[in-house]
């Protein structure tokens, strides 16, 4: 069992920032056991979208709408995984979800609940 605990949300004024951070824990020894780590988001009436993303090697993704201005990295040390927001626009309002992906024989793919992220003008 894989846990992923989101946190970092909150509400901001356009062009403020935000850095979620998302913790693994459970029966794994460090995030290298995931093959790829990410954040999506939804709001409301709209399907969730992939945001950003990260592999086990450091290679990111990001959607065309942030890039520029939100920044995956990992920190292994704390088995966590942190979105820095910046230049925050009010479309960028939804819930955030962190998710884990491990391919293969020992395939998992894990989400945490959730966090709210509300961008005012």
């Amino acid at each position: 069992q894989v846990q992923l605990v989101e946190s970092g949300g909150g509400s901001v004024q356009a062009g403020g920032s935000l850095r979620l951070s998302c913790e693994a824990s459970g029966l794994i020894f460090s995030i290298d056991y995931f093959h790829y780590m990410g954040w999506y988001r939804q709001a409301p009436g709209h399907q969730r979208e992939l945001v950003a993303s990260i592999t086990s090697g450091g290679r990111t993704d990001y959607a065309d709408s942030v890039k520029g201005r939100f920044t995956i990295s990992r920190d292994n040390a704390e088995n966590t995984v942190i979105l820095q927001m910046d230049s925050l626009k009010p479309e960028d309002t939804a819930v955030y979800y962190c998710n884990a992906k491990r391919l293969g024989v020992s395939a998992l793919d894990s989400w945490g609940q959730g966090t709210q992220v509300t961008v005012s003008l």
